[in-house]
């Protein structure tokens, strides 16, 4: 705390003098240039919006190419995003480009969970850079930074109001990323229309408390231009990659029987002014919004989920190496106290198992003296049964022996009888 004390001190000590002659840091900026454009630059851009509004169809017309893509159904299950990085080139500087597209938005009955994809992307966007942030050996340089710097919002031209989707969507993404609402194939009304249609979306997004994407306007080269255009929002486009000839030039057009429609014509379109505030005058300070105030409070509300904090509660600056200390020990209390409730309740776990176990123990021991009675009681009844049976079958024996004996008896009486007949008969003759 007192070496960051004492560099505040130094900085607010510091005091203006003058030069002698020539020193050269005036340079930095050809520095800061050169580097910059060796190094190149990126930039990723969301389009929000129904499928069939032609967010791919812009995205070919702005940056003057035809991405790769195929045309989205209307039978997807749920949001998905769809993510494709470009490297493209202009004289000398190179842009590494994302166009993310939300696939299926819109398109189911029940539309109440369609922002939470969106919105869990561009929080895993800003992780995955705050992940890269904490690292120990940090690579920020070569960080391949793919949070999102524009969020161009389509809004279907209905020509009445905004649908309760868009509200919720963009109120819900308004502190997340940079918001230029715009309204898609604005050639399917006309400008009567149009421009109360375009005042119809200001008013409704100021009365819901959306906050859109303002063009800056504190630096004095683009504070005219930009206070204009921010007067035009929201961008009534139309996109088209076909080339049309009208008079002695080929023009982006879009022909329909009742005649053509100039995408670069500002008479029919806001597509110029599209273009130039996007890529042409504020490309930068997207870039520096999406990192100063979003990621930043992004950042801030993580660090704080994690304990972090810059001030102690009597407003005293906090080291890191502190807070650091104070939440290690916090995690170490809490794990003890964790892993003793953890014992307390494994204790109790196996008193209840062995309580359990001799229960049943005792239960079996008793089903045991049960079948074992029952068994000697079935045992006895069937002893019993075999010696009746025995008995039984020693009387029938011992009858039949009995009737055996005077049948015999009968039979020799019957013989000695026979005899004696037979001599009374001879006697007689």
């Amino acid at each position: 705390m007192a070496s960051t004390e004492i560099a505040r001190q130094a900085g607010e000590g510091a005091r203006a003098v003058p030069l002698a002659g020539h020193v050269g840091f005036d340079s930095m900026p050809d520095q800061l240039v050169n580097k910059s454009v060796n190094h190149g630059f990126c930039f990723n851009i969301l389009c929000v919006g129904e499928t069939g509004l032609g967010k791919s169809t812009l995205m070919d017309t702005l940056f003057n190419t035809k991405f790769e893509g195929e045309p989205t159904q209307h039978n997807q299950p749920g949001v998905t995003l769809k993510s494709n990085t470009y490297e493209l080139q202009e004289s000398n500087v190179r842009l590494k480009l994302t166009v993310v597209n939300t696939v299926g938005f819109g398109d189911q009955i029940n539309k109440e969970d369609s922002y939470k994809s969106i919105v869990e992307f561009i929080d895993a966007q800003f992780e995955a850079y705050l992940q890269e942030e904490l690292k120990i050996k940090r690579t920020l340089h070569s960080y391949h930074d793919t949070r999102i710097h524009a969020c161009l919002y389509f809004i279907a031209p209905t020509g009445h109001s905004l649908k309760s989707l868009d509200l919720v969507t963009m109120k819900k993404l308004d502190s997340k990323v940079n918001i230029i609402p715009i309204v898609a194939k604005s050639d399917a009304i006309s400008k009567s229309e149009l421009a109360k249609f375009k005042i119809k979306i200001t008013s409704e997004l100021v009365s819901n408390g959306v906050q859109i994407y303002q063009f800056p306007t504190d630096d004095e080269s683009v504070a005219e231009i930009n206070s204009t255009m921010n007067s035009h929002l929201p961008f009534a486009v139309v996109g088209s990659t076909e080339e049309v000839k009208i008079g002695n030039k080929m023009v982006k057009a879009r022909q329909y029987p009742w005649g053509t429609v100039q995408v670069e014509n500002e008479n029919h379109c806001d597509f110029v002014k599209l273009r130039e505030m996007l890529i042409r005058v504020n490309m930068e300070d997207l870039r520096e919004q999406t990192h100063t105030r979003h990621y930043e409070l992004y950042r801030r509300c993580k660090l704080e989920e994690m304990g972090f904090k810059d001030t102690d509660p009597d407003s005293k600056p906090f080291s890191l190496q502190e807070t650091y200390e104070a939440k290690r020990n916090e995690f170490m209390g809490e794990l003890q106290k964790k892993e003793e409730e953890m014992r307390q309740m494994f204790v109790q776990r196996v008193k209840e198992k062995e309580g359990e176990l001799k229960e049943a123990e005792k239960e079996l021991h008793e089903k045991f003296d049960r079948l074992k009675k029952l068994h000697q009681d079935e045992k006895k009844k069937l002893e019993d049964k075999r010696k009746s049976l025995d008995d039984e079958l020693n009387m029938f024996k011992q009858k039949k022996t009995a009737a055996e004996l005077l049948q015999n008896q009968a039979q020799q009486a019957g013989g000695s009888t026979t005899l004696k007949r037979d001599k009374e008969r001879k006697n007689f003759f």
